[in-house]
Order: C-alpha cells, then structure tokens, then sequence
C-alpha cells in the first residue's frame, strides 16, 4: 500500500461539511488507474472501473473527519468554537490548530484558564468545549478580521500522520478517512485484476454530522447499487478498561471487523465470511442490533434498498489527536472487499429467503 497517498490524504485538512481538500487528494490518486472519476454537488467523490459491469457495487468510506468550527471572535481576538463531530473536550486542551480561512491555513492554540486560576472543587471537572477559546496571536478582534479569520471558519487539530512501531500509524483523521484510503486501495486491486462486476469507489462527505444519512445516502441513490460495502472504524478492545462485553473482541492487527444485524444485510455478511475464510483474511465480528452509526445506515433503505455490508477496521483511541490502526488491517480490508467483488456475477441473488 502506498503510504505516501496516505500520508497527503490523512494530513489534508477536511472536517465535515468542509471536505474539498482530501477529497481532491482522493480524486487525484483515483485518476492515475480508474476509468472515471467524478464529484457531486454533495461533495462525494466516485472513481470507477468496469462501469458497464454488473452486478453495481458501490464501496463506501467517508472521507470527512471531526473538527471545529468558530462560531464567535470577541473584542480581544479570541475566538470561540462548537464541535464538528463528537469530541470529548478533554483531549482539545492545549492542542495546536489549524484554521481554514479565506486566506490560507491560519495556526492558533486552544486556551483555558490556567490550573493555578482554577478553585480547588472546580478542578475535577471535566472541560467543556464552550469554555475553551482559540488564540491566534491576535491583540484585538480587527486585527483577527484582517487577518481574513470568520466566523464559521472550520479548523482541524494541528496533528500529522506518523509511524508507530511495527506497522501501526496514529493520526488525527483515522476516522474514517481510513476507508476512503481502502475502497479507493480495493478499487486498484479491481483495476489490475478486473470482476466482472461494476466497481465503484466512493468517498463520502459528511458522515460525522449525517444524522440523516449524510453524503452516502445521496450518492447510493444516484449510483444505483446492487449491492454496497461500507468501509468505517470500530473500536479496538484491546486497550485497558474496554467493556468487551458489549462491545465484542477487536484487536489491532487482528483483521477486519464484520457487522451483523440492523443495515448489515444477513446474505451479504455471509459472504463476506465467505470469502473471507477463502482468502485466508483473519476477522472477527460484531453485533450492531439497533444501527450500526456508519453510512450503512444512509444507504441500506436508499430507493428499493441496497442489501450493505459493513467491514471495519479496528481503531484505538477513538475521536482523539491520535486514532490508532495496523497497516496489515487496511491491507487485509482492501484484499477482502476486492475479493468479495470478484466473487459475483450476473445471477446473484441478495433476497434473503
């Protein structure tokens, strides 16, 4: 896998609703083997090969990530923030970051008052997000102005990618710009070693705020699918005080995560195990008995209904400056959905019966 598309995706700053940036990084790379490559008014990107093939499968990951956004600059050029995403408060202390104005990427720090400042009773509690502020370095609000800071200008935590020991990488925008990276890693295993069904890789926007679906529900219904995979992050488990009662037992490095139940389809999960036990592709699987809080919940009542299935990858440190993967996951992610598209053609049947 090519690290160095993934370093320039992970590191391009693109929080929900403001995702240009990375997603003009995945076109580029998709244009250098896809047959066609395209955005949409929604800001899905769509790379495809053979697409006359049938069945139409779509492969989704989103390609936002959490962020801030400014909702106010006061008279002393502070500026305050609400969340893009769900962020727990306490890991935006004293973080750098970095802000996407009209005039380029402006840097600033999260601020709060000083714990020597703070009274004794109120020091263990948690910091909340509206209590907090960003300071540019600015001495008063027109200075911030002219600096061509707005309200409403996004920004991300100032947090590159870098390499862990053995193969694991930790970085800001795990979540989920890791499966925007492994559809579009699918999609070039398809390219060398072409299905005989229609491949298409999208990655979408707005996942992180898509209470109703976001940019995957858009895009499956323009593309028409017969079948979808969706590409998301789940929790690791393998970390100390991680309940894996309810939630399952995940590790890094330990393969693929597949969904069972709510938008997971019953007949596209069981060949998924299929093809996964026939590749040889270690994984372990979850139960999702209500929903399962990915864009498989966009696109599995799309039109008539898509028959999804969803394929994760372990993540530690979840919605934090430093999510956590195996590289051998992303790996194993890709191999299986290339194999699973490889494993169709024109008589298969999703109905369950």
């Amino acid at each position: 896998m090519d690290r160095s598309f993934l370093r320039r995706l992970l590191d391009a700053p693109g929080p929900s609703g403001f995702e240009v940036r990375p997603a003009r990084v995945w076109r580029a790379e998709a244009e250098t083997f896809a047959e066609s490559v395209a955005v949409d008014v929604n800001g899905n990107s769509t790379a495809a090969v053979r697409r006359q093939g049938s069945p139409r499968v779509m492969m989704a990951g989103h390609v936002d990530e959490i962020g801030l956004q400014v909702t106010h600059i006061d008279e002393e050029g502070y500026l305050y923030v609400d969340e893009i995403g769900g962020w727990d408060a306490q890991v935006l202390v004293g973080q750098r970051v970095k802000i996407l104005s009209r005039n380029g990427d402006i840097v600033g720090v999260v601020g709060k008052k000083a714990i020597h400042l703070i009274q004794p009773d109120e020091r263990s509690k948690a910091s909340r997000t509206r209590d907090l502020w960003v300071d540019v370095g600015a001495p008063d609000r027109d200075a911030v102005l002219e600096m061509g800071l707005r309200v409403g200008d996004p920004m991300v935590l100032d947090q590159g990618m870098i390499e862990l020991a053995g193969d694991r990488i930790a970085s800001r925008a795990i979540d989920n710009r890791i499966g925007a990276f492994v559809v579009l890693e699918a999609l070039r295993l398809l390219a060398e070693d072409p299905a005989e069904a229609g491949a298409f890789a999208v990655a979408t926007a707005q996942e992180e705020i898509g209470y109703q679906g976001g940019g995957a529900r858009s895009s499956a219904f323009a593309l028409q699918p017969d079948v979808a995979l969706v590409v998301d992050v789940t929790f690791s488990t393998d970390v100390p005080d991680v309940p894996k009662k309810e939630l399952g037992e995940h590790k890094v490095g330990g393969g693929p995560v597949l969904s069972r139940g709510s938008a997971a389809h019953p007949v596209v999960f069981e060949r998924l195990v299929e093809v996964a036990d026939a590749e040889g592709i270690p994984y372990s699987l979850q139960a999702s008995p209500r929903a399962t809080r990915t864009d498989a919940d966009g696109i599995h009542l799309t039109r008539a209904g898509v028959p999804t299935g969803l394929v994760s990858v372990p993540n530690r440190y979840m919605h934090s400056p430093n999510e956590v993967v195996s590289m051998g996951d992303l790996e194993h992610t890709a191999r299986l959905l290339a194999a699973f598209v490889r494993s169709l053609d024109q008589e298969t049947d999703f109905t369950p019966r």
